[in-house]
């Protein structure tokens, strides 16, 4: 089966921490803080292959991950980098979060490479935090954790023309006669597995692409047969050629036909519905006309063509009789499509991104709860993954790190919190396992 979704968990590199050392040296009595920074850790980065039309990479390995920075060392020696992951996409790759569904990255149009997790920080080591009153600091920043989201990844195909029908209407033998495109035809229904491109030459520079999309069936809206896993394709097109048989050589009526296809359209995405579009007519050469002029029921024969024309000739849209076959026809109807498609805006459609993942895995989106025990009226708790963070890389036995801790406490909002709870000189706040008493 044609590989264009995927599901995988990305997982950029954590940062290396800092080191705590001193400078030992012969002759040197009291060497000052020598500890070297961590390292950076990787970035996870998504990046166009336009060797590559499938994700086919991502269906059978489901967790990717950037590597850690190294830690910093002795003699102001800072850790190594770690290494940024790059994973390639076919042009046209939508990258979502895979819990609410929106945008991340849209890899389409000049969106050729993009960070979508940055590595964390690497963590200063002691070295900087010497002061004139604290000359030998036992404190060093630990690096920024690694960042993990799970995303689904989800290729449209870019083209600007679509070949739409059901199957065995000739798509697929259309597409090989108008363009540099050589899929498999074969006389089987969903022969074509995976969308088809090829490149229409017009002469002097003009032309377009167009892709195949694999036949639709009733119902492939809501997941009926092998077409409703091409609906999205269909997003990026600009027009859309609405192939039917008009010979209908599988007894299947073309009107009809072109109804129930716009159906589901509309019923997967209201805007599919909506895009511009023309009819081919196709398999006028297999058109047989009773020699009495009337249809085995005894009603009057009427022209294929010349129904759909009346049908949908009132709405606008226009029907062109061609023979993917034999090539009659074609030449009209690709030139009334390039006439078209200079009528609607230049460009490929690229999604917005709506989901921004640094915005919600910083450090200061993280939480916290205060509250009062219910057993002493005296003690109040303080709880939650920020407070969790930052007893995790503070050293509250250093006269620096307990300074920060104070001023964490205020700058967060957590003292102005357990004020407005009651909090009164004397009364003992408790962070998990640590407890202090609370003097303003």
């Amino acid at each position: 089966m044609f590989a264009d979704r995927a599901k995988i968990v990305i997982r950029s590199g954590k940062g290396g921490d800092g080191h705590v050392s001193f400078r030992r040296e012969k002759f040197v009595a009291a060497g000052g803080p020598d500890g070297g920074d961590g390292g950076k850790g990787g970035d996870v980065i998504f990046e166009v292959d336009d060797g590559m039309n499938t994700l086919i990479n991502y269906r059978h390995r489901r967790k990717f991950s950037a590597t850690d920075g190294e830690q910093g060392g002795k003699k102001r020696c800072h850790g190594k980098d770690g290494q940024d992951l790059v994973l390639k996409v076919p042009a046209g790759t939508v990258v979502r979060l895979a819990e609410t569904d929106e945008v991340i990255a849209d890899m389409s149009g000049d969106n050729r490479r993009q960070i979508v997790l940055k590595g964390g920080r690497g963590g200063n080591g002691n070295m900087h935090y010497a002061t004139s009153t604290m000359q030998a600091p036992e404190y060093a920043q630990p690096g920024q954790e690694a960042r993990e989201l799970e995303v689904k990844l989800e290729l449209k195909t870019i083209a600007d023309v679509g070949l739409i029908g059901y199957p065995n209407v000739g798509k697929s033998t259309l597409l090989s006669h108008i363009s540099n495109a050589r899929p498999k035809i074969a006389n089987y229904h969903f022969t074509t597995l995976q969308p088809e491109l090829g490149v229409v030459d017009l002469g002097d520079g003009k032309g377009f692409v167009a892709a195949d999309i694999p036949g639709l069936i009733e119902g492939a809206s809501e997941g009926a047969g092998l077409g409703h896993e091409f609906l999205r394709h269909i997003d990026r097109c600009k027009v859309l050629i609405h192939v039917v048989d008009a010979a209908s050589t599988e007894g299947r009526d073309p009107v009809e036909d072109v109804y129930q296809i716009d159906k589901e359209l509309a019923a997967y995405d209201f805007a599919l519905g909506e895009k511009p579009q023309v009819i081919a007519a196709n398999k006028t050469d297999s058109v047989i006309r009773p020699e009495d002029g009337k249809n085995p029921d005894g009603t009057d024969w009427v022209d294929p063509v010349q129904r759909l024309k009346d049908e949908f000739g009132p709405k606008g849209i226009e029907v062109f009789p061609v023979s993917a076959v034999t090539g009659t026809g074609l030449k009209d109807l690709l030139f009334y499509v390039a006439g078209m498609l200079e009528k609607v805006p230049k460009g490929t459609t690229v999604y917005q991104q709506e989901y921004f993942p640094e915005e919600h895995l910083q450090d200061n989106n993280l939480s916290y709860q205060c509250w009062v025990d219910p057993k002493d009226p005296h003690l109040f708790h303080v709880e939650g993954p920020k407070v969790d963070k930052m007893l995790g890389y503070t050293n509250l036995d250093s006269e620096k790190g307990f300074r920060f801790f104070q001023n964490f406490l205020k700058d967060t909002g957590i003292l102005k919190e357990l004020e407005k709870l009651g909090i009164a000189d004397g009364d003992t706040v408790k962070l998990y396992e640590l407890s202090f008493e609370y003097y303003k």
